[in-house]
């Protein structure tokens, strides 16, 4: 199984802030897809929607609680949740797409194991997961062009400019056609 996770934070006022961007190219990575509409999981806290072998999903824990569905999700359909050695794990089939303020709205980065400085989101993961060695998929939502007057743990609450949203929909494509590519060299 390849999961692809779009991290963000559930309800409408979070719907179209920089730290839901997970969940934008999650989107937009479904509809190349073909790929049905999400459903939520109760047992999993998540939205998701699957086929084949390929499952999109989108975490309703809040952010900070991210990795408790990515946990649930993939022991439930991966043999993660056998998993018993002391030996660090690595999960070549687990993309997280996120936010990232250490790269320039309309830039991403495409690392296996390598995040951001500092995401709670993510820390959270590698708590519940018990390692960072997955793909992530990082994009990019600094436009405060060197003005740090605004913390960045409020700054990703905030959405996007016009001209940012035209930004990340022009990149978008190149996103998905990244992720879609490392997928095929997996499967």
């Amino acid at each position: 199984m390849q999961v692809i996770v779009g991290l963000g934070n559930p309800g409408e006022k979070y719907q179209k802030t920089r730290h839901n961007v997970g969940w934008m190219i999650l989107d937009k990575l479904a509809q190349q897809l073909k790929m049905p509409p999400f459903q939520f999981q109760k047992k999993f806290q998540a939205d998701l929607t699957k086929v084949d072998t390929i499952i999109l999903m989108k975490p309703q824990t809040f952010m900070n609680d991210s990795g408790l569905a990515v946990r649930q999700v993939l022991s439930f359909y991966t043999d993660f949740g056998q998993v018993k050695s002391i030996t660090p794990v690595t999960l070549p089939s687990l993309f997280v797409i996120h936010d990232d303020l250490d790269l320039e709205t309309g830039s991403f980065k495409l690392h296996f194991g390598k995040g951001p400085k500092i995401h709670n989101g993510l820390l959270s993961l590698y708590q519940h997961l018990g390692t960072d060695q997955f793909w992530h998929v990082r994009v990019g939502v600094d436009g405060r062009a060197g003005d740090r007057s605004l913390s960045g743990r409020d700054y990703v609450l905030k959405p996007f400019s016009v001209v940012e949203k035209n930004a990340l929909d022009q990149l978008a494509p190149e996103i998905v056609a990244a992720v879609l590519a490392r997928l095929d060299t997996i499967q």
